[in-house]
């Protein structure tokens, strides 16, 4: 019996299956709703975490997982871009004991790559810089790691490239089962600009510990980003929730509760990440939004 009738045919073992397993190219059969925790990514306060060749930056992780703990928060998505430049095992182990001590869990991480190049070493140094992450996001914990796909070369065909991205996808992904570590495809301007191209890739993607990073504010070239959310919610095993989304890249406040809702119509279960992308002074506007998103998640 292939893999597809069997999800069709038999919902309850789906669901036993799913969670331990994850495919990328079918949409997850879980209950509803879907149950959400949330978390706050290092991304939002990258004024504090990213120093300069003239200046520290005034905050590290071990500070970032203490500001989550002040905000009451549950969990801390890590980004690479803000560890040391030379990422040790002591390193790794001291922050995840510094989370355990806060009782803070760490949500997920994410990385820089691009799957779209060509073949050749840039391609390579990306696919063994995502190993070596995973490596790292493995000894703290982390269950899922965001990744993104990337941009059209100049000159290239879509289909071709996309259908290229999925098989370096499905590469690294079995590197990440084998780490345990889920790989989540951002939503995220080039060729995921759009769900259909995101959809794209994941249908073409037959791996376990693969799925779709639900981010709430990266499509901004559609006249209806909460349609193309609902399509992609689905197959989240990961998400990202902004304070701001740009229909027909028009800026505007983002209805928190919708979105949410879409997550939980989905039977999406997990950590919901505020990435805070605004104007305003981190310090001020996300304890706001924090206290907002716990209110919504309690109703």
């Amino acid at each position: 019996m292939d893999r597809r009738h069997f999800l069709r045919t038999s919902s309850s073992v789906a669901i036993a299956l799913t969670a331990t397993s994850a495919f990328g190219i079918d949409p997850f059969v879980r209950p509803k709703p879907g149950k959400l925790r949330l978390s706050l990514a290092a991304y939002s306060m990258r004024k504090y975490l990213q120093g300069t060749k003239e200046k520290k930056a005034e905050m590290d992780l071990h500070g970032f997982v203490d500001y989550c703990y002040e905000l009451g928060l549950e969990g801390a998505e890590l980004t690479s871009y803000y560890f040391p430049d030379k990422v040790t095992e002591d390193y790794l182990f001291s922050l995840k004991n510094h989370c355990h001590l806060r009782g803070i869990t760490i949500s997920g991480g994410a990385i820089r790559n691009d799957y779209c190049q060509p073949d050749g070493p840039k391609l390579q140094a990306d696919i063994e810089h995502t190993k070596t992450w995973i490596d790292h996001y493995a000894k703290l914990g982390a269950p899922a790691i965001r990744i993104f796909a990337g941009n059209l070369p100049k000159d290239a065909d879509m289909d071709t490239t996309l259908k290229h991205c999925a098989a370096t996808c499905e590469q690294v992904c079995q590197y990440a089962a084998s780490r345990g570590v889920i790989l989540a495809l951002e939503n995220h301007g080039g060729v995921t600009a759009k769900a259909e191209g995101l959809l794209k890739i994941v249908k073409q993607v037959n791996a376990s510990h693969f799925g779709v990073n639900f981010d709430s504010g990266n499509f901004r070239s559609t006249s209806d980003p909460y349609q193309e959310l609902a399509a992609i919610a689905p197959y989240a095993v990961n998400a990202q929730i902004k304070v701001e989304i740009f229909p027909d890249g028009k800026k505007e406040d983002t209805d928190l509760a919708r979105v949410l809702s879409i997550l939980k119509d989905a039977g999406y279960s997990g950590w919901v990440a505020l990435e805070y992308e605004a104007a305003e002074e981190p310090k001020e506007a996300i304890p706001r939004h924090v206290e907002k998103l716990k209110a919504l998640l309690r109703g």
